[in-house]
Parts: C-alpha cells; sequence; structure tokens
C-alpha cells in the first residue's frame, strides 16, 4: 500500500528525529567525559580568577596602609621606625608601591646628606626594565640631580638629552641641568638656546622659567616667561 504524501512527510520527520537522536547519542559517548572535564576547568579557572583578584585587592589595601604608615613616621620624625615597612614595599610586586617606596628611602638618605646613596637608590627606579618609563625617568632625573656635581657635563648632556625636550614633562629639571653642563662645556651658544626654550614653555614649572629667563638674559638670549596658569605641572606635583 503506497504512502499519501502526508504519512510520507511525517514517516521522513520520524526518520531525521530518529537519525538526530542517535547523532546526539554517539557524540555524548565521544565527547561527553571531555565536555564535562572542559567545563570543570573553565569553571575551576574561573574561581580561580576571583580568588586572585580578592586577594590582589587585600594586597594592595594592605601595602597602602603600610606605606601611610612609614610616611606617618618619617612625618613625625620617626625615621628608624619607618625603615622596616619601606623595605618591605621596595620588594612589593606592585610597580606603584615598589617604586614609591623607594622615591622615600631616596628622600631619607637626602635628608641625611648621603647624595651617593640617594642616587643609587634613585639608580634601581632608572634602571628597573619591568617600570613605566615615567617612574623611570623621573627617577633618572633625581638621580642626575643627586649626583650633578661629581658628574662630568657631558655625562650629563648625555644622560638627559632625551628628557630635555619640550615633549617631555620633565623639561624644565633636564632642561636646566643640561643647560648649566653647556656652559661648564664653554658652550654659551647651547645653553642660551636650553634656557630660552625653558623660559618659553609654559608646562615648566613657573620658579624654573624665571630662572631661566635671568640666565638667557645673561647670555644674550631675549626671552621672557609666559604668565603663570593655576594648573600645577607634573614636575611641581613631584616637587619636594
Amino acid at each position: 500500500m503506497a504512502l499519501t504524501p502526508q504519512n510520507n512527510q511525517a514517516f521522513l520527520r520520524e526518520v531525521d528525529e530518529e537519525l538526530r537522536r542517535d547523532q546526539m547519542a554517539s557524540f555524548g559517548k565521544r565527547w561527553g567525559l571531555w565536555i564535562a572535564l572542559a567545563v570543570v576547568l573553565l569553571l575551576a579557572g574561573f574561581g580561580s580568577w576571583i580568588w586572585w583578584k580578592h586577594h590582589r585587592t587585600e594586597q594592595q589595601a594592605a601595602q597602602g596602609v603600610l606605606l601611610q604608615q612609614a610616611m606617618d613616621d618619617i612625618g613625625a620624625s620617626r625615621v628608624n621606625a619607618a625603615g622596616a615597612p619601606l623595605a618591605e614595599l621596595a620588594n612589593s610586586d606592585s610597580d606603584g608601591f615598589r617604586a614609591s617606596a623607594k622615591f622615600v628611602q631616596a628622600d631619607v638618605l637626602l635628608r641625611k646628606q648621603d647624595l651617593k646613596g640617594a642616587a643609587a637608590k634613585f639608580a634601581e627606579v632608572a634602571n628597573d626594565a619591568s617600570m613605566p618609563g615615567e617612574f623611570r625617568d623621573l627617577a633618572l632625573v633625581r638621580q642626575t640631580a643627586a649626583e650633578y656635581d661629581t658628574l662630568k657635563p657631558q655625562a650629563v648632556v648625555d644622560r638627559l638629552r632625551g628628557l630635555a625636550t619640550k615633549q617631555s614633562p620633565w623639561f624644565g629639571s633636564a632642561g636646566e641641568m643640561v643647560a648649566i653642563a653647556y656652559l661648564r662645556m664653554n658652550r654659551r651658544d647651547l645653553a642660551g638656546k636650553m634656557f630660552g626654550e625653558i623660559a618659553a614653555t609654559d608646562s615648566v614649572p613657573e620658579s624654573i622659567r624665571q630662572r631661566a629667563v635671568q640666565m638667557a638674559s645673561g647670555l644674550g638670549v631675549d626671552a621672557a616667561a609666559p604668565q603663570a596658569t593655576a594648573t600645577p605641572t607634573s614636575e611641581e606635583k613631584n616637587a619636594g
């Protein structure tokens, strides 16, 4: 007895559904264990990530408290008490806390007139390739300032040339040291040009611009500092 078109379609649907069930059963037998294992690993990885993020947050909070404690001790003239927390933070895996601790350690040495020790501490940050460039640049400027009197003029120029440009946030400090190095090399032309550029750059702290105006004028360069703005510059924020 021949099937009607309706019966034929129903038969084909049943065959198709049976084939799909067989395929799913075969897929489950073949890959089910691996899929379950992948889900378990995914959940385990996600759980580990949540734990690590929570642990990291707690760790950074604890380091923040430690840094504040050290700063409070220094502010209260308990410099020796600040030594231990600063030493711990100086080995932190956080770039910010590690750099901050070493900057503070260097400043403590500067207060003690230990210029060599301070320069070495700044050099640790400047030479740390894992640190962000902003930290390293600031450390290089401060390292150079700490050991300036022991450096040859050409060494100062070579070290700070990349930071003694208008594009650098440390142009004021780096440019001033380079200009003075030029004077020590009897290159009054280069010194006058550098002082003139510093005086004309409004991103440079006002105190440095005013000195640059006076130095440029003494070297025969007509320079006038622009009007000061109320917004602090990078160097003013990091002063002291």
